[in-house]
């Protein structure tokens, strides 16, 4: 009965993991079961009936709960068992179960596992978490999905128009690669992981899981990447006069995609030696899992001291006489910019890096907050400030709609006049090909009016 309402707080605790959280319990049970059965057969082998009192005087034998390992004890003994090690990952919590040993057999635990071990199924505040997680889950699905959409449309955007082809863009649309990437190995590994109830699966997939995952990691990892990527570029920009933009490029196409392959690739191999549990969601190893932190951590450490020295560089040209002149709007929007991507770009991460990963704890919620409901949002506010608020942006999109527009009313203006006998049309040209510039301009946009 504990077992099926354990199983029930790991589901509501789902929405904090990245892997089958019951596919890892039954890991964690059968692994404990398997102890277990060694123990007591290694217990067996070892009594004899000249040694051991426990066949003459009566005894409860060994026995597995489905939670904890109860060794054979004599009549009157009391025996205490710690509590199942996968209480301890959901609580932090360590204690002690009993049970005494009866003429009748083993007594019942006391007291109650959830109770010794840290967790009351009847405590409220674990309702008020599982609500907050599903409204948790529910905010990161709408500001994944809203990311995915606008940063597609802002990728075909920058792809379609040839004029915005350069490398500042060029990173830009890297930059919403990798945004979408991560929003996708969200979704994708919601998909695979959570999407059966049945345990069946655990075993066959477990290969599967475990791709998921390290996927999910290099698109994560890949996404911090080409945030240094953007923040080196534009330092580079405001501190090196004149450099090859396009050899800068294939660099930082090599920091952005490659760099992460190194690093997942050496956290999937220390997992598989030395932390090869479940589908890789249980981070008991902190040197293993640091091996993914680390990077990221510096990334970000890196980016804001460049952000901070941009902003000490905009704010000095800012000041400058060269300033106030035709690059004050440019700096202006760079530093706005700026001031808006520091917050953006995961400082908050760096915060929340250093503090213990324990699920009881209050720092956990805001931290999952942060991460998954703001986080979630990120790829939408990129989008927006490199895209949708570009000005260069805005002028091609207006300047290929108006000639859309105009094409459309002349293909119209066309076939009117070919059913009237294409003369006035024809004068209309005539008259537009002899006229000078200005003319020609002012006719062709009397002619858009109508």
């Amino acid at each position: 009965m504990w077992t099926i309402w354990v199983i029930i707080f790991w589901i509501s605790t789902v929405l904090i993991r990245a892997v089958p959280p019951v596919c890892d319990l039954l890991s964690v049970l059968k692994k404990e079961e398997e102890n277990c059965a060694e123990t007591l057969s290694l217990e067996a082998k070892n009594r004899t009936p000249e040694i051991d009192p426990l066949l003459s005087s009566g005894r409860c034998a060994g026995m597995w709960d489905n939670m904890s390992c109860w060794p054979s004890s004599t009549v009157g003994q009391t025996v205490n068992a710690h509590c199942p090690e996968f209480f301890q990952m959901l609580t932090g919590k360590k204690g002690f179960v009993y049970r005494n040993c009866t003429s009748e057999g083993w007594s019942d635990p006391y007291p109650r596992p959830d109770i010794a071990c840290g967790y009351n199924v009847n405590d409220t505040t674990n309702e008020a978490r599982r609500s907050y997680f599903m409204t948790l889950k529910t905010m990161y699905t709408v500001g994944y999905c809203t990311s995915l959409v606008t940063l597609t449309i802002a990728l075909v955007v920058l792809v379609s128009f040839r004029r915005l082809r350069c490398t500042r863009n060029y990173i830009h649309m890297h930059l919403f690669t990798s945004f979408i990437l991560r929003a996708s190995s969200i979704f994708i590994k919601d998909a695979v992981l959570f999407s059966s109830e049945d345990t069946n699966y655990c075993r066959a997939y477990t290969a599967g899981c475990k791709l998921t995952m390290v996927f999910f990691q290099y698109c994560i990892m890949s996404n911090y990447s080409w945030l240094l990527v953007e923040g080196l570029y534009l330092h580079t920009l405001l501190v090196i006069s004149f450099f090859l933009e396009r050899k800068f490029l294939w660099w930082f196409i090599a920091l952005g995609w490659g760099a992460p392959t190194v690093f997942v690739a050496a956290w999937a191999t220390a997992r598989q030696l030395h932390e090869n549990i479940g589908c890789w969601d249980i981070n008991t190893n902190a040197n293993t899992w640091w091996i993914i932190r680390g990077p990221v951590v510096l990334s970000i450490f890196i980016n804001f001291i460049l952000f901070v020295n941009i902003l000490r560089i905009l704010m000095r040209k800012l000041s400058s006489p060269e300033g106030r002149s035709s690059d004050f709007n440019q700096y202006k929007r760079l530093a706005k910019s700026t001031l808006l991507l520091i917050p953006l770009f995961g400082v908050h991460y760096i915060i929340f890096a250093f503090f213990p990963e324990d699920a009881s704890s209050g720092t956990m919620e805001i931290q999952l907050f942060f991460e998954l409901a703001l986080g979630s949002f990120q790829g939408f506010v990129v989008a927006v400030l490199y895209c949708f608020l570009n000005g260069e942006v805005q002028l091609e999109v207006q300047r290929k709609w108006r000639q859309w527009h105009l094409s459309k009313h002349l293909r119209q203006h066309l076939s009117t006049s070919a059913s009237n006998g294409g003369s006035g049309l024809t004068q209309e040209m005539q008259m537009v090909r002899s006229s000078p510039p200005e003319h020609r301009r002012a006719t062709l946009q009397r002619s858009s009016v109508l």
